[in-house]
């Protein structure tokens, strides 16, 4: 995390002003779940599905309507449209510059990092990123849990960084059953529990498929990672510059979230939309002595929010 104004910086980076968002990047290896996330946690799919199976740069999503920008790595920016990138050079461009406006992007930027085992992308794709980032999420697919690639490359990020990083073991359902997830979550913690802030197994298929589910969502693991996600970014966000904007914190926010869930089937594709959490029946019984029509509706927030 550059912070320090006596480290150089690199040609590409432009300093905000202000007070800004915590950075989370999504680092893993190839095909362990991070595109899956980036749609649950956005609520929407954030990029087209021909851009995401094309070997991209590292993928900076932030709340906006403006247009997706190439950053190359002198800091030119070129519009681009997100159906037509197969021709990028992932070595001469920093990152792709993506906006939308979901609720997530209101308490923090997503940085999408390409697969760190790629073996036909250089390292610095993304490496030089890393510097950037105020905490991680790494997916490893749980069967086949943190293996020694990932330490590896996981011992070279900044202490700092790794301590507000979560650690999820994605395909939670692959294994067979408890006993199977306890002993690969008691492994994992064993070899590498003091490097994260958090370690969980977690099934984002289970996840997208809950829909109004409230059981297949805890069932998944979502619930838990929603919780401990959000307890991050205050932690992170109480160590960011103070900011001057009536923003709610993320947890404030989401403890108000309206009671509904939502998944578009396609048949090409599932596409994610916004996702609402289902409130414990006490809180819904409080809702429904007190009147709704002073509430905003875009107050309430997706489930990853």
């Amino acid at each position: 995390m550059i912070e320090n104004s006596e480290v150089p910086k690199p040609a590409f980076w432009k300093e905000p002003e202000g007070p800004r968002l915590p950075r989370i990047a999504l680092m893993g290896e190839f095909s362990a779940g991070k595109s899956t996330l980036a749609n649950l946690m956005i609520g929407t799919n954030p990029l087209p599905v021909q851009v995401v199976a094309t070997q991209l740069p590292p993928v900076w999503i932030s709340y906006g309507n403006r247009p997706s920008v190439i950053v190359d790595l002198e800091g030119n920016e070129t519009e681009c449209d997100l159906a037509m990138l197969e021709g990028i050079d992932p070595e001469e461009t920093a990152f792709i510059k993506f906006y939308c406006e979901q609720e997530i992007l209101k308490q923090c930027e997503i940085i999408d990092l390409p697969g760190i085992s790629d073996p036909n992308m250089a390292q610095d794709v993304w490496a030089r990123i890393m510097p950037f980032a105020d905490g991680v999420l790494w997916c490893s697919p749980a069967t086949q849990a943190w293996r020694q690639s990932e330490a590896a490359v996981w011992e070279e990020i900044d202490d700092e960084v790794r301590q507000n990083s979560i650690l999820l073991l994605t395909r939670g359902d692959m294994l067979l059953n408890e006993k199977d997830k306890s002993k690969v979550l008691k492994r994992v913690q064993g070899e590498a529990g003091t490097s994260f802030a958090d370690i969980m197994i977690v099934s984002l298929v289970l996840a997208r498929d809950a829909g109004d589910d409230e059981e297949m969502w805890e069932q998944s693991g979502a619930d838990r990672f929603v919780s401990s996600f959000l307890a991050l970014l205050e932690k992170i966000a109480d160590g960011l510059e103070p900011s001057n904007s009536e923003s709610p914190s993320p947890r404030s926010v989401f403890n108000e979230s309206k009671p509904e869930a939502m998944v578009e089937v396609d048949e090409d594709r599932v596409a994610i939309v916004p996702r609402r959490p289902i409130r414990r029946r006490e809180a819904v019984r409080d809702a429904q002595q007190d009147t709704l029509s002073d509430v905003d509706p875009m107050s309430f927030m997706p489930k990853f929010s």
